[in-house]
């Protein structure tokens, strides 16, 4: 086997099983990872520099295909179920050995890295993969060591990604013929199937949101954050979508990250070393950081080119409404030294009401936090998972459900004593409709939206009134600079009074009925947060 890169002298491939590969590449860098895309076909340059590729067959998570090992470590901890699916620890080694076999006499490129900017927390990884992007895809969005910290590399988990690689449902027992697996026991996650990169960094999201709350008491988010000129931290808590990313990309306020954090005693810590963005309708003038971070060492995914020209249109959707593009956050020009802040001061729960019943902004109690959190409503937006084609109603707990190994009663109650001992405030911010539901009302505009945002960071929003009808009892502000007031309260601006309150009464409804599967972990506190129902006068 011929190596090729920057490789620990003692770092081999041969105690995973991978002995006959063609060559093994090494921590190639971006420049190198992109020739070797665009040699192999795989990949093609835009006009800015970027490389754009295409997933293929999967151009989202497949999340009815994510499976974790149940064995002695994970059997009595892991929160199984519909989100957590058990899979054989004897079936697991038989589909690790299926890629392994499937590599032999490949090329395969190997990247050493880590998550977690917080030395105390960190965790070092290595990804082995058929691609060339897989890799590149990796080294943009986990941290990058340093030459010596390479030499003496020494990874914790490892992740097999083989694209190509198909499982046969009956003989691996899997649900179709891609997969990702985890495995706590042998800290290998396996990944087959599918080439959408998101699968890689939600897997280590998913190992470290086991880790770190249920071993080290570090609560772990689905977050974005960014820090103010003062100091003053703020988390951005959403499923994609909802404007995570493009909030928190403030050219006021230095980045810190924009999906992954963990909360610790000293601070708030990003896991990874990049950004990973939604593009759709993506423009300079909306989202300047995000579009000028689309150059050379970027990775655009699944867009077309605008007719005649090598010039992205963030406006096509042939492909999927999911288009992506990764990006070191050095791309970003004003980020956080070191991916590190103190702790937070503002907490925004970002959700995209489909049905424009919920206040653009409002001031949660404790315990309609933690409700709030463990209910993690919003729409899910189209082509963010297979299928999804316009946006649906879906509640994911703690904006993240998906990547969550442990009951949601866990994280929310990490959240809760956070909230309480350092006294943070947390809004509830809608960036869906408003006016109406999803077809007859309007999308917020990001305009207000970040009006909102801004006040609230900066202390303007002082006066807040719990709605008359309490059917939320969400605390809404009176007045915001550079909002219309009577846009503040979501009943003001639909024009049929009577299908407001029917509608906000159907998703109190849908908000209680999904709360009944976390009833048995919640505490009394946060049960009593719930929307209330009334009958309605005829």
């Amino acid at each position: 086997m011929k190596q090729v890169g920057k490789r620990n002298s003692k770092a081999n491939l041969e105690t995973l099983g991978l002995k006959n590969l063609k060559t093994a590449y090494w921590n190639l860098s971006s420049e190198e990872l992109s020739e070797k895309a665009i040699r192999n076909e795989q990949a093609v340059l835009a006009d800015s520099g970027a490389l754009l590729i295409k997933t293929g067959e999967f151009t989202g998570r497949s999340p009815l295909d994510r499976f974790i090992v149940k064995d002695e470590i994970t059997a009595d901890s892991v929160a199984w179920g519909d989100i957590n699916f058990p899979f054989e620890a004897d079936k697991f080694d038989q589909l690790k050995g299926k890629i392994i076999n499937y590599l032999e006499g490949k090329d395969v490129f190997v990247r050493d890295a880590y998550a977690c900017a917080d030395d105390q927390y960190r965790l070092n990884l290595r990804l082995v993969a058929e691609y060339p992007w897989s890799a590149m895809f990796a080294n943009n969005m986990f941290l990058r060591p340093t030459p010596t910290e390479i030499e003496n590399a020494d990874p914790e988990w490892t992740i097999l990604c083989a694209p190509g690689c198909l499982a046969d449902p009956v003989v691996d027992g899997t649900r179709q013929h891609n997969f990702a697996i985890i495995n706590f026991t042998q800290k290998t996650i396996i990944i087959g199937g599918t080439g959408y990169t998101g699968e890689i960094k939600k897997g280590i999201f998913s190992v470290l949101n086991y880790v770190l709350p249920y071993e080290k008491g570090v609560l772990s988010m689905h977050c974005s954050a960014n820090v103010g000129k003062d100091g003053d931290t703020a988390l951005f808590f959403g499923l994609s979508g909802t404007g995570k990313t493009t909030l928190s990309a403030d050219s006021n306020r230095a980045l810190i990250g924009d999906d992954e954090h963990g909360w610790s005693p000293e601070g708030v810590f990003n896991f990874e070393g990049g950004c990973y963005a939604k593009t759709i309708n993506l423009s300079k003038e909306n989202e300047p950081e995000i579009y000028g971070a689309i150059k050379h060492g970027a990775i655009l995914e699944n867009l077309n080119f605008k007719a005649d020209t090598r010039t992205p249109d963030f406006e096509n959707t042939d492909i999927t409404q999911n288009t992506r593009v990764s990006y070191p956050i050095h791309h970003i020009e004003n980020i956080q030294p070191g991916s590190k802040a103190g702790l937070p001061k503002n907490i925004f729960f970002l959700t995209c009401d489909a049905f424009g019943v919920l206040p653009p902004i409002s001031k949660l109690t404790k315990a309609q936090a933690k409700y709030h959190f463990m209910s993690g409503y919003t729409a899910k937006v189209a082509g963010t998972e297979v299928g999804v084609k316009e946006p649906k109603m879906a509640f994911s707990a703690c904006f993240g459900e998906p990547f969550l190994p442990l009951h949601p009663a866990f994280y929310a109650d990490l959240l809760g004593e956070k909230m309480e001992t350092y006294d943070v405030n947390i809004y509830l911010v809608n960036t869906g409709w408003s006016g109406g539901a999803y077809g007859v009302g309007k999308r917020m505009k990001l305009r207000y939206t970040r009006a909102m945002i801004n006040a609230a960071l900066n202390g303007e929003l002082t006066e807040f009134k719990t709605s008359k009808n309490a059917v939320f009892s969400l605390a809404i502000p009176v007045s915001c600079p550079n909002v219309p007031d009577e846009v503040l309260n979501p009943i003001n601006v639909w024009e049929d009074k009577a299908k407001f309150e029917a509608t906000e009464q159907f998703l109190a409804k849908a908000f209680i009925k999904n709360f009944k599967k976390y009833e048995d972990k919640a505490d009394s506190e946060t049960k009593a947060a719930a929307p209330k129902v009334f009958e309605l006068a005829l």
